[in-house]
Parts: C-alpha cells; sequence; structure tokens
C-alpha cells in the first residue's frame, strides 16, 4: 500500500473543510483509504489530502479524470485547479 498526497487550491478553506466526509467518500470511491485533509501552516488557501492507496496509478487517474459527480463535488468544494497527485516511492 502506498501514501498519495494530493493538493491544490481551493476558494475557502473553512467551506472546503465541511465537506470531509463527502470527500473521504469520493476517494474511497477511488480507492483511497485512512483519508486525512491537510491545511497550509501560512494560512493560504493551499490544502493537501493525504490517503492509502493499494493502487495509487488508478486514484491518479481517477483524480485527473473525475467522473461527473465528483468533478460537480470539487466544484461545489470550491476546488481551484490543477489538481496534483504525488505518490509514495
Amino acid at each position: 500500500m502506498a501514501k498519495i498526497v494530493i493538493t491544490h487550491r481551493v476558494k475557502d478553506v473553512e467551506k472546503w473543510l465541511k465537506g470531509k466526509a463527502e470527500r473521504a467518500a469520493s476517494i474511497g470511491h477511488m480507492g483511497g483509504k485512512n483519508v486525512v485533509d491537510h491545511v497550509a501552516a501560512d494560512g493560504s488557501n493551499t490544502v493537501a489530502i493525504t490517503a492509502d492507496a493499494d493502487d495509487p496509478t488508478a486514484v491518479a487517474a481517477a483524480v485527473a479524470s473525475p467522473p461527473p459527480e465528483v468533478a460537480a463535488a470539487m466544484e461545489q468544494h470550491g476546488v481551484v485547479p490543477p489538481v496534483t497527485v504525488h505518490v509514495e516511492k
């Protein structure tokens, strides 16, 4: 199992944090487990999500081209592209 880190900016950090349950479920459907949210210590609108994944390539592909319902949720939660996926090596 590999650790993945997903980074991006958001329009409003507090609003984004309120979507944790939905975000964790979406990442779970993509193959991620143990989803944890992180916010920038400098107070900026940059956030990160960490998760464990058996198939990090599949999760990265799903994030790069999310299903319509996930894309809609990302927009609703204020995600600002680009979204970058980092994979543990």
